[in-house]
C-alpha cells in the first residue's frame, strides 16, 4: 500500500516503523501490534501520513494518555507557537538540562552591530550562540541561507566575545536548532563551517527527540487532558513544561481548570514524568 508523507512524496507503507514509534511511546508488544492492525484495515491507496498519524493517535488513547502523549511529540513541538518564544525556551531548558547555564531572548553587543540572540548557552570552556528555527508544519526544510546568514552573526558575535575578560581561551561556536530538518546543502555547510546544526532527527541519535527522550522534559502540548486553548494561556505564562506542573497544581487552577479535570491533568503530568523516572531506572 503506497502513502503519501508530508513532503508530498510517496512511499510504501512501513508497519514495522510504526509499531517501533508506538513502543517508543511505551507500548508493550501486543498493544502495539493491536493499533497496528486497526491502522491496517482503514488503509486506502495515497492515504496521508497525517491521517495515518491521526488514527494511530486516537486508537493509542484508548490504552492509555500518558502513552499518546508521548507519541505526539513531534506534534506537540509543533503547536509551541504561533511565535517561536515558546521553543526557544524549550531549547534553553533542554540545555539546562545538559548542565548548560542560558539566557533566553537576549541582546548581544557585535563587534559591528548589535544582535538579538535566541539562546545563550555556557558550560566550563564552552559559549554557545543558538538561534532557534520554529516551524508549525511538517515537510519543511532548512536550506543553507539559514545558517550562513547565522555564522555570519556569529562571527561578529564572536569577535566581541573574544575581548571579555576569561574568553580568549573560550571554544566559542554558532548554532541552529529546528524542530523539523535541514536540507542536505545547510548540513554540508554547517560540517564544513564548524557550526552546530541540530535538526528533529539530525545528527544521528544527537538530534532534538533524542534531546527529549534523554532528558524526560515533555512541553505541555503533549497533554491529551487540556485543550488547545488552556495549552495556549500556559505558553502565554511562560509555562513549556509539564514538570514544572508535576508538583504545582496551582498553575493549572490558575486558568480556570478545577475538579474533576485537574485531578486527571496531574495524573497524565505524573505519568509522563515517572514512565521517564522508572526508564532510566532500569538502564
Amino acid at each position: 500500500m503506497i502513502i503519501t508523507k508530508s513532503t508530498g512524496l510517496q512511499e510504501p507503507f512501513n508497519k514495522g516503523k510504526l509499531k517501533q514509534s508506538l513502543m517508543r511511546s511505551g507500548a508493550n508488544s501486543e498493544q502495539a501490534d493491536e493499533v497496528v492492525s486497526e491502522v491496517m484495515e482503514m488503509l486506502v491507496e495515497g492515504m496521508s501520513t497525517r491521517k495515518i498519524y491521526k488514527t494511530a493517535f486516537r486508537l493509542l488513547r484508548n490504552v492509555s494518555r500518558p502513552m499518546a502523549a508521548r507519541y505526539k511529540l513531534k506534534h506537540a513541538i509543533m503547536e509551541l507557537g504561533p511565535s517561536g518564544f515558546p521553543f526557544e525556551q524549550f531549547v534553553a531548558e533542554l540545555l539546562k538540562h545538559k548542565g548548560y547555564k542560558t539566557q533566553v531572548g537576549v541582546i548581544v553587543k557585535g563587534h559591528c552591530v548589535n544582535h538579538e540572540v535566541d539562546v545563550i548557552a555556557e558550560k566550563d570552556k564552552h559559549h554557545f550562540m543558538i538561534e532557534c528555527k520554529f516551524h508549525n508544519r511538517q515537510g519543511y526544510s532548512s536550506d543553507v541561507k539559514i545558517p550562513l546568514y547565522i555564522q555570519s552573526r556569529f562571527l561578529d558575535v564572536e569577535t566581541s566575545w573574544k575581548q571579555l575578560d576569561g574568553h580568549a581561551e573560550k571554544f566559542h561556536q554558532g548554532w541552529v536548532v529546528t524542530n523539523t530538518r535541514f536540507s542536505e546543502d545547510a548540513a554540508q555547510y554547517g560540517r564544513c563551517m564548524n557550526m552546530n546544526l541540530v535538526g528533529w532527527d539530525y545528527p544521528k541519535n544527537n538530534g532534538l527527540k533524542d534531546w527529549i527522550d534523554g532528558s524526560g522534559l515533555h512541553p505541555v502540548t503533549c497533554l491529551t487532558t487540556l485543550t488547545q486553548k488552556e495549552k495556549q494561556q500556559l505558553l502565554d505564562r511562560k509555562i513549556v513544561l509539564c514538570k514544572t506542573m508535576h508538583h504545582n497544581h496551582t498553575v493549572l487552577q490558575s486558568i480556570g481548570i478545577g475538579s474533576p479535570r485537574l485531578e486527571k491533568v496531574m495524573d497524565e503530568c505524573s505519568a509522563l514524568c515517572e514512565t521517564f523516572s522508572n526508564h532510566q531506572k532500569t538502564k
